[in-house]
């Protein structure tokens, strides 16, 4: 096992040292000058005074220099902090103060904010811009072998979306993230020759893992967008590129499985004009229905996994050589990783009961930074309790239900979002959907939908109620329906529940009538 992501770059870089490592437009970036530009950056940020267990953020979009940056930090022993670009400045604050950030990278245009933030935040001594790496100072690289890292040492702290109160910073070390794409690569058999693409972003940990180390720990090539629009220029990279893995989420498969795509490509010719082999599918709950759509409609698999920051972010997968279950998220993605499903009580569940499920495994993180009794809530034993609702099939298929805190309690009765969604997605006129628990004066507690329409769609609250009443038990039933124009999401496009649980809380709809409301979409 390599001890440190440095070593990792560096193995790569002596196996293919002219092989194509970046691909940004027209620039092109081998595996040899990678490794080169990355020890000058390390060597400059030692020069600053950035020693070994500091922490320096990233505040970059998608582009190569993020990459020079990640590893380029980690080669000089300092810890990195990734940071969402689309932050305002309260929100980068808070990073850069809980972590004790000593420097940034940052964009140039962001240049005036990064400013302010090094007056308002006492730890933060330098703000660089990639710019800033061609002048600072060269050494011979040659001798340069980077700081004396060992695998536990910490790699990267991950602040998780914070779901409830301010964000907690996960902390990986190289071992968590190293031995989550070795497992990764063996569950994914690929070699140097494949290209990814990256329209994801960077900072997050699923694009990190996939798009970014994965492909490094093969020598394979990473072909890297700014952004998923327009996506005519996506295809066009994927082509010129040969581009064999194309890493997504699920609301981008669910554009695939309904666009309107020409006749040649439902032909045999379609390998001459679609060069991807596999696809994969993280960050958010794939419907079962954009699943089978999208593999009856491209012939390509569709391996949905199933991870979480904490985790590093990976734990299960649909095996590329074997069934691929619609609805589920696979087997554990190595004999590393235990999963298992428990009670309230603790107990451990027999297949196909749902509970919370908790993994264990050496891609669970080390902890929350400076946060011990979050830490002691979530890691038990070893065991990291995910706070998800789940249930394990005989045959190890891991089904997610939906968060602990999302369940919703009818009557006594628990009825998961996830399984209601799911019915919603198979109506032919409906785009999205979501399904949280609301407040009822008879009930106590009871599910109410958010529905976005099919363009050209048109469908009432009574007619939607009616098709859900034909399909699941009746206290499963929402007490109603809100049509949207849209759902609210994050960067990933992941539908941000809490959002809606917010907006009900202060004006208490449930005992609106349902029935008359119609929508179009």
């Amino acid at each position: 096992m390599l001890r440190n992501l440095g070593e990792l770059l560096r193995a790569s870089a002596r196996r293919h040292p002219k092989h194509i490592a970046i691909v940004f437009g027209q620039k092109k970036i081998t595996y040899k000058k990678l490794d080169e530009l990355t020890n000058h950056v390390a060597i400059g940020l030692i020069d600053l005074g950035i020693k070994k267990g500091d922490k320096v953020a990233i505040f970059l979009d998608n582009c190569p220099e993020f990459v020079i940056s990640y590893y380029g930090i980690l080669k000089a022993g300092a810890v990195v902090v990734p940071i969402n670009y689309m932050f305002k400045i309260e929100e980068a604050k808070y990073i850069l103060e809980d972590s004790q950030a000593k420097a940034m990278i940052a964009l140039r245009m962001f240049l005036p904010m990064a400013e302010e933030l090094r007056l308002r935040v006492e730890s933060l001594k330098f703000i660089i811009t990639p710019g800033d790496f061609f002048i600072l100072k060269k050494h011979n690289q040659q001798a340069f072998l980077g700081q004396s890292v060992d695998s536990n040492d910490l790699a990267v702290i991950l602040y998780t979306s914070g779901t409830t109160g301010f964000p907690k910073g996960a902390m990986l070390s190289h071992y968590n993230l190293i031995s989550n794409v070795v497992d990764a690569s063996h569950a994914i058999q690929i070699n140097y020759r494949y290209s990814f693409i990256c329209i994801l972003p960077l900072f997050h940990s699923f694009a990190a893992a996939v798009c970014m180390n994965f492909p490094l720990l093969v020598g394979a090539k990473i072909v890297i967008m700014k952004s998923v629009k327009p996506f005519k220029r996506v295809i066009r990279a994927i082509r010129k590129n040969r581009v064999r893995v194309f890493v997504g989420i699920p609301s981008m498969y669910t554009i695939l499985a309904n666009m309107k795509i020409p006749k040649i490509f439902h032909s045999p010719l379609i390998k001459l004009f679609n060069p991807v082999k596999l696809c994969v599918s993280g960050a958010a709950a794939l419907p079962a229905k954009t699943f089978d759509s999208f593999e009856k409609r491209f012939h390509i698999p569709l391996l949905e996994g199933y991870g979480l920051t904490e985790a590093s972010p990976v734990v299960s997968l649909n095996p590329l050589k074997g069934e691929r279950k619609a609805g589920s998220v696979g087997v554990a993605l190595s004999k590393n990783i235990e999963l298992k499903i428990i009670d309230e009580q603790g107990n451990a569940l027999a297949p196909n009961q749902a509970g919370e499920l908790l993994v264990k495994g050496p891609n669970v993180m080390q902890g929350y930074f400076k946060k011990e009794e979050a830490t002691k809530e979530v890691l038990k034993d070893g065991w990291l309790h995910t706070g998800d609702m789940a249930k394990i099939d005989g045959e190890g298929y891991l089904y997610i239900i939906g968060r602990k805190k999302e369940m919703v309690n009818v009557r006594g009765l628990n009825v998961y979002p996830r399984e209601i969604e799911e019915v919603l997605y198979q109506n032919l006129k409906i785009k999205e959907a979501a399904v949280i628990g609301i407040v009822d004066k008879h009930k106590g507690e009871v599910p109410k939908g958010f529905v976005v329409l099919k363009e050209g769609q048109r469908a009432t609250e009574h007619e939607i109620l009616h098709y859900l009443r034909e399909r699941l038990a009746l206290y499963k039933v929402p007490k109603a329906i809100e049509f949207r124009e849209a759902l609210p999401k994050n960067t990933l496009g992941k539908i941000l529940k809490r959002v809606l649980v917010d907006e009900e809380q202060p004006s208490s709809k449930s005992g609106t009538d349902s029935g008359h409301r119609e929508a179009s979409g």
